[in-house]
């Protein structure tokens, strides 16, 4: 019993709470770390021209504006096809 008490005393006095700063000054030195080899991995990248961007951006929007307009016609299509059977089928 009295061991007990005297390993709860060193518990309490000496647990959870102890480690904190540890724990605060290492994931200050993660954080740190992790921001030095984004740098160093950033610097690595090959970034594209600004023709480049402007080829591909146009591409992008063009090919949307196709979409957009595909879209439209099958779905009014489809509409189309709805009605129709509902008509149809006096529904």
């Amino acid at each position: 019993m009295a061991t007990q008490a005297a390993k709860m005393n060193d518990e309490s006095t000496g647990g959870a709470g102890a480690q904190l700063p540890q724990r605060v000054t290492g994931a200050l030195q993660n954080t740190k770390t992790f921001l030095e080899e984004t740098r160093v991995e950033m610097k690595k990248v090959t970034w594209p021209t600004r023709e480049d961007v402007i080829a591909t951006t146009g591409v992008v929007l063009a090919t949307v504006a196709f979409f957009a307009v595909y879209l439209y016609f099958v779905e009014q299509s489809a509409a189309r096809a709805v009605g129709y059977l509902l008509k149809r089928f006096g529904v």
